[in-house]
């Protein structure tokens, strides 16, 4: 190598009797078709480390579920019963309220965010109001919050000593609508993004079309922009019914005395150790879920099928009254949106609510309100950290071996399925199927129970689909020739994994660590059956706090954990814009 000129990236030019080979190497077959490299060595450590995803898959996500699956069929001392545990969970009394209350809550609450984030989007994209950047930051603001904290903050707005109880005209926040307002406020920027999607892709042609052919707005709107809004609509329903009805902190903060099947989970599982009942529940509240996942997955690819890759850009014409009225909408749901955050910022200073609302930080000294203090907020940011390095380094690799590395079709099939299942999974079944395959006494790995490390695994397993994509996407864009030129030049696919796939996914990478640091300081349901008193995390401790009553610190922890989630946001975007401008330069240059 020595003697040779370096390339970017410290790959080594080629020399002049070795260019045809590079050039023919760099017309490899199109992306998705696997290229063999000529050193067997590195393509058999390859294939043992896509294995070893597999495996890794296979210990947390296969095996705890299929544990979850069989605890279900078994009695208390492990004896097969089949579906007796079903039948008499069919038989209490309240179980049919329960799944009742859960579907009509999840089903409300999703038609009400899309209403509200199709009205958003389509102000966002098909109207000329100002300040529409603004209002679409404001709108992901409950990305960085705690399902918790809208739970919190509407006690301090609509509770029975809140501020505006009166605007309930008598109702009482705990139950329904308590539970319908904080999931409409947690779910909607997931909707909104989706809907926005669909609506940034409408075609300029269509409406040029429908203008010429004199049709009006109202009628344009119903044969244009609403068949194209459809597949984004349908793919938010699901997506937000799935979160809805899997949802723990909402329902544990308000709900009161109205159960749904997360909180009838937790109670029988913490509350009564009824582990056998608490596996039927899960099992059931894992179905629904699935059955959302399915058909979200189905409307994907119905609208991959119509993408027309020609389609030019709209860009909506001024009208006065239109973007009035998009700004008035736009403006009050941003206000509720901030509305909400700020009245949790302003309940962690109240000295004591609702008797001396005088401004104080002793909501904020943890040690006098629990024995782990401060604690449980730097085993989040130790949680956080963990997940953002191995999940980062686990779920790029795995996404590359998938992509890049020749290996069996069915092995790779079978994982790509896998990657998928998490985002099916509810927290609280994959918790809980921790809890029976971890704990189990034949189990090798059972010495992480009760530790750091489970928190880690588990919250790894839970956010590793949408990651997964993001990889992939990321991967596929890449030359297909590019490990071909690599080994012509004999350089060691690790060393392209190193030098070349890394720096240009760079950005990605950073967007990977940012979504699992982020998620992992504000999920909960995956954490609540698996922590121990060493390890117990910030989100957790809101809950116990809420639980005992102590409010104030309640929402301090939750302000704590959403002034974190910002300020990692805020320094991805700065290395974005800053560091990346070194290694991401040849983005802007042509060749």
């Amino acid at each position: 190598m020595a003697g040779r000129p370096i390339l970017m990236d410290g790959l080594p030019s080629a020399p002049k009797g070795d260019r045809q080979m590079v050039n023919q190497a760099s017309t490899a077959p199109a992306t998705g078709q696997k290229i063999r490299i000529g050193f067997s060595g590195e393509d058999i450590l390859l294939r043992l480390c896509l294995v070893g995803l597999g495996l890794f898959l296979a210990a947390g996500l296969l095996l705890p579920v299929y544990t979850l699956l069989s605890k279900g069929l078994q009695d208390a001392d492990g004896s097969f019963v089949g579906l007796q545990n079903f039948i008499s969970y069919f038989q209490e009394p309240s179980v049919s309220v329960v799944f009742w209350n859960s579907l009509r809550i999840s089903v409300l609450s999703t038609l009400l965010t899309l209403v509200i984030a199709g009205v958003y989007a389509f102000a966002l994209t098909h109207s000329r109001m100002p300040g529409r950047a603004f209002f679409r930051a404001v709108a992901l603001v409950p990305l960085l919050t705690p399902s918790l904290l809208p739970g919190i903050a509407l006690i301090y707005l609509f509770g029975n000593q809140g501020f505006f109880r009166s605007a309930l005209m008598g109702h009482s926040l705990y139950g329904p609508i308590g539970i319908v307002i904080g999931e409409v406020f947690f779910t909607f920027p997931i909707a909104l993004l989706i809907v926005l999607t669909s609506l940034l892709t409408i075609d300029r042609r269509l409406y040029e079309a429908a203008t010429a052919l004199r049709a009006g707005r109202v009628r344009i709107f119903f044969t244009v922009t609403l068949p194209a809004m459809r597949f984004g609509l349908g793919a938010a329903f699901f997506a937000t019914f799935t979160k809805v009805f899997t949802d723990f902190g909402v329902p544990v903060v308000v709900g009161g005395s109205y159960p749904v099947l997360a909180t009838d989970l937790y109670q029988k599982v913490i509350g009564g150790f009824d582990f056998q009942m608490g596996a039927v529940v899960g099992i059931l509240l894992f179905i629904p879920a699935a059955i959302a996942f399915l058909g979200g997955q189905l409307l994907q690819r119905g609208r991959s099928n119509g993408i027309d890759g020609r389609a030019v850009v709209y860009v909506p014409a001024k009208s006065r009254m239109r973007d009035l009225a998009c700004f008035g909408f736009c403006a009050a749901v941003a206000l509720a949106i901030l509305g909400v955050l700020v009245m949790a910022v302003l309940g962690s200073l109240f000295k004591l609510w609702p008797y001396n609302l005088s401004l104080s930080l002793a909501s904020y000294n943890f040690a006098e309100y629990e024995p782990s203090g401060w604690g449980a907020y730097r085993n989040s940011l130790r949680l956080s950290a963990g997940v953002a390095v191995f999940g980062t380094a686990v779920i790029f690799f795995g996404a590359y071996l998938l992509e890049r590395v020749p290996g069996t079709a069915w092995l790779r099939g079978a994982i790509n399925f896998c990657c998928m299942i998490p985002l099916a999974m509810p927290g609280m079944v994959l918790g809980l199927s921790y809890i029976f395959f971890f704990n189990s006494p034949s189990n090798p790995f059972g010495a992480i129970y009760g530790t750091m490390a489970i928190l880690i695994l588990g919250t790894v397993v839970h956010l590793y689909t949408v990651p997964h994509l993001t990889a992939l996407t990321a991967l596929k864009q890449l030359d297909p020739g590019l490990e071909a030129v690599g080994s012509s030049l004999r350089v060691s696919r690790f060393a392209t994994f190193g030098r070349v796939v890394v720096p240009v996914c760079l950005p990605t990478i950073l967007r990977i660590a940012s979504y699992l640091f982020m998620n992992s300081m504000t999920t909960i349901s995956a954490l609540v059956f698996l922590y121990s008193a060493n390890s117990k995390v910030a989100t957790v401790s809101v809950v116990l706090l809420n639980d005992n009553a102590m409010l104030g610190p309640a929402a301090a922890m939750s302000v704590l954990i959403v002034a974190t989630s910002a300020t990692v946001v805020s320094l991805q975007w700065l290395l974005m814009h800053g560091l990346l401008r070194r290694t991401q330069a040849w983005r802007g240059t042509e060749s």
